[in-house]
């Protein structure tokens, strides 16, 4: 019992860290976005998305990898065993190195292919792309071989110096933002691409500096090669890798997709969408990033009763902390564009609202990836949600071939995300005997009245009031009658007693 109170209070304690840190990230990210935006031109700030796509194609392997390295980290943190974590970091490092190696070597063979007249870019600008496509390239490599150290970080449940790593790389940007306008006359593109790499080269030191100094299995020297441990790792990771593979391909696949019917234009409105789903998604991600070790952990020392109830919990808060923002944005969204950017480039109103209503169906089921991922039986899970998430990508050029608009490819994107979410309840219950009847007792159902709240209220103002500043009456009205529903009808009777413990245990911290 003490080693639970224990867990909750570790919890409780990280997503305060998190959450904090979150907040200042998203503001100071909000507001850098609208200077680059503006520093660049929407001509430049696509192409600086289109290119960074197509890199964050490949960075899927840095989730990938994470996912597996933590999971392994974290399931042996709950046996308690000190010499298989040490085993699993430095073969877990070793695998990242070379990795990191390939797909830089990858990406320069792919830029051949992309620049030869695949990608929809102003002629006159494709050798700034290419300049710009070599930083990034540079970035991810830095990005794969951090890995290993914010896997052990998460795995400790050290949250918080994750958090300032978090924030000073939102103040890097922030100053980079700044330069572009103040300091930088002429080839801002080309400026912006080498200062985002250096960022994340910075990034990868402040990690590895710390982890290697503070935790004692935390060492790149003395490598012995663990031939069934790296076939577990790597056989763990390569099906996760497939999994990120289809998720980043639906993302950036459309992007191209878009690019390729109608240029760099609705290229920045697609990229302006991601975003801002992007940072709404951080409200979930940093809950889920507070309890992931722990659904392992619990899943390490056979408490799988524990790990789904953990799973389940994660799944409705995710949605409820993506909801109070999401449901009043996607009313408000062309007076938020207006505000936040200026000159908001055509269809990027439709790309954002359709764009959160996906991001929420997701939302309902999002505890259970974190489930499979404990278990350790991916393979299946990761074949049959991969391929649905990836007919996204043949199912919009198909669409945009017809002759329909762009924003129609996202309006497919909500039906196909349903469709996955019923298979991640399956597949549950095939491999961890989750009860369908008992996740919508606790989640669907709980999830219903709150979100019909919010709906409601933000309707009723949306149509009674029409003024510039109408979303200082929505979203404070709409959040505050959110979060009494969720209070009184969206929690289980034993999730209500654990949130209130956790609410007295941060306000006593």
């Amino acid at each position: 019992m003490g080693d639970r109170t224990a867990a909750s209070e570790r919890v409780a304690i990280n997503t305060v860290i998190l959450y904090l840190k979150m907040l200042l990230t998203i503001c100071v990210s909000l507001y850098s976005t609208r200077i680059v935006l503006s520093s660049l031109g929407v001509s430049d700030y696509g192409i600086f998305n289109l290119i960074a796509g197509v890199i964050t194609m490949l960075s899927f392997l840095n989730a990938a990898m994470a996912s597996a390295t933590q999971r392994f980290l974290s399931f042996y943190h709950g046996r308690e065993n000190f010499s298989v974590r040490k085993k699993v970091f430095i073969n877990s490092w070793i695998l990242h190195l070379v990795l990191g190696v390939f797909v830089v070597f990858f990406l320069l063979i792919l830029s051949q292919f992309l620049f030869d007249g695949f990608l929809n870019i102003p002629s006159e600008r494709v050798p700034m792309a290419k300049t710009v496509y070599l930083y990034m390239a540079v970035s991810v490599f830095f990005t794969i071989v951090s890995v290993p150290f914010t896997a052990l970080l998460n795995a400790h449940e050290n949250m918080l110096w994750i958090a300032i790593v978090n924030i000073l790389e939102a103040i890097m940007k922030l100053i980079i933002a700044l330069s572009l306008n103040y300091f930088i006359a002429s080839e801002r593109l080309a400026h912006y691409g080498l200062f985002m790499a250096g960022v994340t080269f910075i990034s990868f030191l402040l990690y590895a500096l710390y982890t290697l100094k503070k935790y004692e299995e935390c060492t790149i020297l003395n490598y012995k090669y663990d031939k069934l441990l790296m076939k577990n790792l790597g056989g763990f990771a390569g099906w996760n890798l497939f999994g990120s593979a289809c998720v980043v391909g639906r993302n950036q696949g459309i992007a191209i997709v878009l690019n390729v019917f109608f240029g760099t234009i609705v290229s920045a409105a697609y990229g302006i969408a991601n975003q801002v789903a992007g940072q709404l998604v951080f409200f979930s991600a940093t809950l889920l990033k507070a309890i992931n070790p722990q659904i392992m952990k619990s899943e390490g020392v056979s408490d799988r009763k524990r790990m789904l109830k953990l799973s389940m919990m994660a799944s409705k808060l995710g949605f409820f902390l993506v909801s109070f923002i999401a449901i009043p944005a996607i009313f408000e969204m062309p007076s938020i564009l207006r505000l936040w950017l200026k000159d908001v480039p055509e269809y990027t109103v439709a790309f954002c609202s359709l764009y959160l209503i996906t991001t929420l169906i997701n939302q309902t089921t999002i505890g259970l990836q974190s489930a499979i991922q404990a278990t350790g039986r991916i393979r299946a899970y990761q074949l049959v949600i991969g391929g649905v998430v990836l007919m996204n990508v043949p199912v919009s050029y198909i669409l945009l071939k017809q002759g329909l608009p762009p924003h129609s490819v996202l309006v497919c994107a909500v039906f196909i995300e349903s469709i996955a979410c019923a298979f991640r309840i399956y597949f549950l219950k095939v491999q961890a005997n989750l009860s369908i009847r008992l996740y919508v007792d606790r989640v669907f159902s709980k999830e219903i009245i709150p979100a019909i709240v919010i709906l409601s209220v933000c309707l009723i103002i949306t149509t009674l009031f029409d003024f510039e500043l109408r979303l200082l009456i929505t979203f404070p009205v709409s959040i505050i009658a959110f979060f009494i529903s969720v209070y009184y009808t969206g929690f289980c009777d034993d999730e209500k007693q654990l949130v209130t413990n956790m609410i007295h245990k941060i306000l006593k911290k």
